[in-house]
This record gives C-alpha cells, structure tokens and sequence, in this order.
C-alpha cells in the first residue's frame, strides 16, 4: 500500500537530519554588505532632494536588468513561500530546523540583491518597489497538494534558480553584480541538493508514488515568479538573451536531476508507477522537440539582425 504523506514524513525526518548536517559543513557564511559598493551610492530624489533615477544611470544590459528585476521579486515572495514549506514539512524537528535556516538564507539573497541594484542605480527604485508591492499582494500559493510533489518542485526550482542567478550575473557586464549571483547561486546550489537527496530516500520508501510526483512536476512546472506583472514578456526576453530558456531548462535542470534519482532505471514499479514514467518519457521528448525549435529559430532571428 501507498505510504501516506504524513508516514513519509516521518519516515524521511532521519534523512532531513543527516542532509542538515551536511547543509551546516557546507554552507559559507556570508554578509550581504561586503558585497555592495556603497561609495557608489548617491542620493535619489524625495526627502533628500537628490536625483531622480534615469535609464542612462544603469550600466547593466536591459536583458540582465529585466532578468534582476525577476530574480529579486521572486525572492521578495519569501513569506508566501515560507507559508508553504512551514505547512508541509512543519515546524518541529529536524524539518523545522530547515524550514527556518533554508529562510534565513533566502531573505538574504532579496536583501542583497535590492541593497546592489538600489546603490549602483541598476534599476528604477519606484517601479521596482510598485512591482514588488504588486508581486507580495498576490502571495503565492503551490499548485501540488501533496508533500512528494512540492519535494520534486523545489528540487527542480532550486536548480532552475541557480542557472537563472549566474546567469543574468554573467550577462550583466558588470563584475560586482556578477560576484554577488554567483555567491547566491552557490546557496541555492546546497538548497537544491538538500531537497534532491530527499527525494531520492522517497524514491526508496514508495517507488512508484514519487515517480508519480515527479511527473506531475515535471509536466507542470512554472517558476514561481509566474505571477509577476508582465511575467510572460520578460522570460521571452529573458530566454531570447540564453539567460534562462527551455533548453536550459531540459538540459541543465531536469535532465541532471532526473539521472540523479535514476528514474529510468528503476525496477520493481507497479502499473501505476510505469504509466507515470512513460508520460515523462513522452514529455521529455515533446520538450526536446520544442526547445530545439526555439534555439533554432533564435539563432535565425540572431543572424538576420547580424545581417542588418
């Protein structure tokens, strides 16, 4: 029979020890304002009467700057998301130690990222602050019921997150913008193992329940910035630039993660479990047709520009 989510839960809570642990030895502590050039800093107008901010005043590239302004407003959504994990994974034990330091480590991406893009005039404050306000009003709330999926969603959303941050660092131009993702990426790099390993001690508890969970991830995701304001044009600028596209997302996300946890290689599932894995099978090879597409078509559209 199925383990229910609540047995699993204290099945995997001596697997959330041992991988906190590891989370501990690994993790660099790090301070957001040793990353910020604060002599750069100048005042804006309003109360101080300083200068009111200008497109001229960014040095980083509208692609990278559109990608910054996702990155950071996703982070700025942390109370919703630590809502979520709290009401999943609760707040006891050695699940509760990780809910409260995997959201002591994100507060201080959002505090570093505003505290950069704000100082170097990377971004415009005021609309960056009405879009942050607009983006938190909305909240978030996770499409997966149950406890297996939003494992399987965080394992692929962490990685996402990390080539997402390094990334737009490297298309910035700019060195100091570029330090600090990468030293963001290298968190969500640990949050991403931590969740991953999880999920593959699932895989050993119930089979073919988290093979299930895992497709119904997979063949569903969206990054949970989706609700941002104009959410759908910005990735496409995002994704025409090689920041993040679906080919990075199959090749550097899923498809990393998936051979982790062997999920083609698994033996002994019942009907279920192999129906599940035949549908992610033909996912991933609908996705593979279509990001090959897209890159195809993007390096047209690249070579006519060129051309003109």
């Amino acid at each position: 029979m199925a383990m229910t989510q609540t047995e699993l839960l204290h099945e995997l809570e001596p697997v959330v020890a041992v991988e906190l642990d590891r989370h501990h030895k690994m993790a660099k502590e790090w301070f957001p304002h040793e990353y910020i050039p604060w002599s750069e800093g100048r005042d804006f107008d309003g109360i101080y009467g300083g200068e009111a901010w200008q497109e001229g005043d960014s040095k980083i590239p509208e692609a990278a700057r559109i990608s910054l302004i996702v990155n950071l407003l996703t982070e700025d959504n942390l109370p919703s998301y630590h809502h979520e994990i709290a009401s999943t994974f609760g707040r006891d034990g050695a699940w509760g130690t990780w809910v409260h330091r995997w959201t002591a480590e994100e507060d201080r991406h959002g505090t570093a990222l505003r505290d950069y893009l704000t100082v170097t005039r990377a971004v415009d404050p005021v609309a960056l602050e009405r879009a942050r306000m607009h983006h938190m009003e909305n909240g978030f709330t996770t499409e997966y019921g149950t406890m297996l999926q939003q494992l399987a969603y965080v394992s692929f959303q962490e990685l996402a997150t990390r080539i997402a941050h390094r990334n737009t660092g490297m298309a910035s131009g700019d060195e100091g913008c570029e330090r600090l993702l990468a030293r963001i990426a290298a968190d969500e790099n640990l949050h991403m193992l931590f969740y991953r390993n999880l999920l593959k001690a699932a895989f050993e508890l119930d089979p073919n329940q988290t093979m299930r969970a895992v497709t119904d991830v997979v063949t569903t995701f969206q990054m949970p910035g989706t609700g941002i304001d104009g959410f759908a044009r910005k990735a496409m600028i995002i994704a025409n630039e090689g920041i993040y596209d679906l080919r990075l997302h199959l090749d550097d996300v899923l498809m990393p993660v998936l051979r982790q946890w062997a999920v083609f290689d698994k033996t002994g599932l019942d009907a279920e479990g192999e129906q599940a894995r035949e549908q992610l099978s033909e996912f991933l090879a609908k996705t593979e047709i279509t990001a090959a597409r897209f890159v195809e078509r993007r390096e047209e559209r690249r070579a006519r520009a060129a051309a003109r």
